[in-house]
């Protein structure tokens, strides 16, 4: 089973701080890592697709739309049903009023706007990141999320489409099609991803992978029990923080590009996802890295070999399936 040719997707986790804020207790270096990310990673991704002809699909958090806000009788979103996450109680205590030169870090509307006019797709990963498939996340929560991101984007002009849980743990997926997504993407199916597999051990295992370049899995776009297209994750471009630093650039390249002539030769999906905010520890040599990466899809789709497809076109690449697949092993073998 494959396509007409092969497909590379590109799909970015947009965040700034809300990624991570509520699993620290100081915010300093997330918003320093996050004005880096506005200052020095933004338009740099940005120009690197538009001037190769690519579109990427930015799954935004909804909070970056917004220009700013001001709480009112204490609550900063009224309309937005918080969390009630074990380990973070108060879900927005700590995002400030404020607007976009205030509080950069919580507020982007101006780099969402640049997304649009730049012709990215602007997809949506949630309103303020909460983690729909644990406990603390009803489905009012999930609901009242998904609701604001449609409402903001349509300020904006936009329609969204797809959808990236946040932190890939998903929940409440049924709720995707009431608000208008057709697309949302599962986890990277690599083996040591999947259950029983510990997550310390899956961990471990993709550092060696990424360390030996070990050629990705290509994917297959598939429908779910929702009627929702799901587009997995081939593999991450892995950032150069902790002790992920001491594995060489390159070998992200080259692991990179064994994943683009594997979905070449096999006719399917090399899905690449990364966060921008993780490009703030080296901004230079990550993107001149993830150059390499673009160029080489950009040689193999002028050849005529791979096309350069966002995550709202996997359900025109499932339909183009001669047989398409119901499940996800088929979809993944």
């Amino acid at each position: 089973m494959s396509l007409e040719r092969g497909v590379f997707t590109v799909s970015f986790d947009f965040e700034l701080v809300f990624g991570s804020r509520d699993l620290v207790t100081d915010l300093g270096p997330l918003r320093a890592a996050a004005r880096v990310t506005r200052e020095r990673v933004f338009g740099p991704l940005v120009d690197a697709f538009v001037s190769r002809g690519m579109v990427a699909t930015w799954a935004t958090v909804g909070h970056l739309f917004l220009r700013g806000a001001a709480r009112s009788g204490g609550a900063l979103h009224p309309d937005v049903v918080p969390p009630t996450h074990a380990w973070r109680p108060d879900w927005l205590a700590d995002v400030p009023d404020g607007d976009e030169q205030s509080a950069p870090e919580f507020y982007a509307r101006s780099l969402v706007e640049r997304l649009r006019d730049a012709g990215q797709e602007v997809g949506s990963h949630s309103f303020s990141h909460p983690v729909f498939g644990d406990p603390g996340c009803s489905a009012a929560v999930a609901d009242s999320e998904l609701a604001r991101c449609v409402k903001e984007a349509a300020a904006l002009g936009v329609t969204l489409r797809s959808f990236v849980f946040p932190r890939n743990i998903p929940g409440h997926v049924a709720l995707l099609a009431k608000h208008g997504f057709t697309v949302w993407r599962p986890d990277e199916t690599a083996w040591y991803r999947q259950p029983p597999v510990p997550a310390a051990v899956g961990r471990a295992l993709h550092l060696v992978d990424v360390a030996r370049a070990g050629a990705p899995p290509t994917v297959l776009p598939y429908r779910d029990d929702h009627g929702l297209v799901c587009l997995p994750a081939s593999a991450t471009f892995l950032p150069r923080d902790g002790v992920r630093r001491w594995i060489p650039l390159q070998r992200r390249v080259k692991r990179s590009i064994r994943g683009l002539d594997a979905a070449a030769r096999a006719r399917r999906v090399f899905h690449l996802y990364f966060h921008p905010i993780n490009f703030a520890t080296e901004p230079g040599p990550m993107l001149a890295a993830l150059g390499q990466v673009l160029d080489h899809a950009a040689r193999l789709r002028d050849a005529g070999k791979i096309e350069v497809r966002p995550m709202r076109d996997a359900p025109a690449l499932l339909y183009a399936l001669t047989s398409p697949p119901s499940s996800p092993r088929s979809a993944r073998s």
